[in-house]
């Protein structure tokens, strides 16, 4: 899927949702390859058009029990708002660096969006990159939904 950051890939099994991957500007679009992908296509467009889109989509279960409590955290943030890696460790027990790679890690970026949590003194990485075009998405992701 085209987006004005670049592309979104979409990994389905036909059953659920397994990933959302950022992928570079340039790179060729193609068809849905089953009803969860066109699903989930259909909303993502829904959300570039209105940040204040809610999804409905079936994520496959997966990650641990962690990193299932921070991707839990990470969707409760309303748009609009932003909390720091040290605010969810906080809440979690944890340390930054552990949230930072569960958010990473995340499976399902946008739809959960691990792109409100920021680095207490910045934007921080995203995706487990630190610059370039991931960087740029966290950026338009956060002005789409007002944050900057």
């Amino acid at each position: 899927m085209a987006t004005p950051f670049g592309a979104l890939g979409i990994v389905s099994d036909g059953q659920y949702l397994r990933g959302i991957e950022f992928l570079p500007p340039g790179h060729s679009t193609a068809a849905p390859a089953n009803t969860i992908a066109e699903m989930a296509l259909h909303q993502l467009g829904h959300y570039l058009a209105d940040p204040d889109y809610r999804f409905d989509l079936p994520l496959a279960p997966g990650g641990s029990e962690f990193r299932r409590r921070i991707w839990a955290a990470i969707a409760a943030i309303p748009r609009g708002r932003t909390r720091t890696y040290g605010e969810l460790a906080q809440t979690a027990n944890s340390a930054a660096r552990a949230v930072g790679q569960a958010c990473g890690d995340n499976p399902f970026p946008i739809v959960v969006p691990c792109h409100r949590v920021v680095a207490a003194t910045g934007l921080g990485g995203f995706a487990h990159d630190n610059g370039g075009f991931l960087i740029d998405t966290k950026r338009w992701l956060l002005h789409h939904e007002g944050v900057l």
